[in-house]
């Protein structure tokens, strides 16, 4: 039976706070107020100390925000950071000790109080791996109280990631980035993610209950179209899509 109580709160970006039988997530926050975000910081990262796990899918700073993790190292005493292995150095540079670092490689999972979180690779915008072969963009399955989400983090749709992504079965809510890429953001070394087409086409073979399109609100000189995501899913595949609200609370 599925826990009505289980819900998500999206924070820009590819931000959420979900929460799944009393245990609170937030992924991928991006909480520092720097110059050309275009949002407004929703929560600012010192009044955030009631979550039990910090989850990131990569390095770069709308995703892993060093300047806010430092902050929640302090003020969410109890909680554990959870992140790509390949960026432990990073993460302890931040000021969090190894007994509150729970890092993970594709093919691995953590089972975090009833909560499970699955790692799968990330095309960001491609497949790699560093030295020690650890995947440094990974994509997310988060499962518990009968919910299961997907986080898409950065990623292009590759090769096998398909029938990876299925084979956890039906999903209840997906996150998608949908800004693309293209030549003007090569140039100045901005690494892309799926258009909008291929989010939903992404979302057409899942059918997930819910989808919330991602990566498209926060800088000017990256951004998508959640609008056009939305009709080309309506008209492709007659499944709607919620655009959302920041701090925008949903149940699943």
């Amino acid at each position: 039976m599925k826990n009505e109580k289980a819900t998500i709160t999206w924070l820009g970006q590819m931000g959420l706070m979900v929460r799944i039988g009393g245990v609170a997530l937030l992924i991928d926050y991006f909480a520092s107020d720097i110059l050309d975000r275009q949002t407004p910081v929703p929560i600012p990262p010192e009044k955030i100390s009631d979550v039990d796990f910090i989850i990131g899918t990569h390095d770069h700073v709308d995703h892993i925000d060093h300047g806010a993790w430092r902050i929640w190292a302090k003020t969410c005493p109890n909680a554990s950071f959870v992140f790509p292995a390949a960026h432990v150095h990073t993460v302890t540079e931040d000021g969090i000790a190894p007994a509150r670092q729970i890092p993970i490689d594709a093919g691995e999972h953590v089972t975090l109080g009833n909560v499970t979180i699955h790692a799968i690779p990330a095309a960001h915008e491609f497949l790699e791996k560093d030295e020690q072969g650890r995947c440094p963009c990974l994509q997310y399955i988060i499962e518990g109280s009968g919910v299961r989400l997907y986080h898409a983090g950065d990623t292009l749709r590759y090769e096998g990631m398909l029938p990876t992504l299925q084979a956890f079965g039906p999903i209840d809510a997906a996150l998608l980035p949908i800004n693309g890429r293209d030549g003007a953001r090569y140039r100045r070394n901005c690494i892309g993610n799926m258009t909008f087409q291929e989010a939903a086409d992404l979302a057409g073979a899942l059918r997930p209950r819910l989808v919330i399109p991602g990566h498209w609100d926060m800088f000017a000189d990256n951004p998508g179209d959640p609008e056009a995501f939305a009709d080309y899913l309506d008209a492709k595949y007659q499944m709607t899509c919620r655009v959302p609200r920041v701090l925008e609370e949903i149940a699943l």
